[in-house]
């Protein structure tokens, strides 16, 4: 006879961490997305991959981090991007992610994932708006490039 199994019973929340002040109040354009997460991604030595996610007026109401890299590679799973978005009931989202060595011309990898998104995002209805690649003075839109 096999003992019987303990199942933890939890609950899910976004626990906020802090905040910025977004005078724009909604994203509009991928230079609007390269405004309000440059601060974050331009200074950082390692590529850093985050999701913003937005009301059905384009307001941002949530930044995650969902992921830090190495010096050059970031393994973005589709899970992790989408697990934010649903708990914080985003309308949509847009993810960016930063160059640590400043250039944001798009890789590979970064139009890859990129589709993955954009499919990920149909499966659970919401929309992925954008991906921009930071820099320290310029950025590049997968949408603008006809990536999304």
């Amino acid at each position: 006879m096999t003992s019987a199994k303990r199942v933890n019973i939890v609950s899910l929340k976004l626990v906020p961490e802090g905040s910025v002040l977004y005078r724009e109040r909604s994203v509009q354009s991928p230079k609007d997305a390269y405004e309000l997460l440059k601060a974050f991604l331009v200074d950082a030595d390692r590529e850093v991959f985050v999701v913003v996610c937005l009301d059905t007026k384009n307001q941002p109401t949530a930044i995650h981090v969902c992921h830090v890299g190495s010096l050059n590679a970031s393994i973005v799973h589709p899970g992790e991007v989408f697990k934010s978005a649903i708990l914080a009931n985003a309308a949509s989202i847009l993810v960016a992610h930063n160059h640590p060595s400043t250039d944001p011309t798009k890789s590979r990898e970064d139009i890859d994932v990129t589709r993955r998104l954009v499919e990920a995002g149909r499966i659970v209805g919401i929309e992925l708006l954008d991906h921009v690649i930071v820099g320290e003075e310029r950025f590049v839109s997968l949408k603008e490039k006809g990536y999304v």
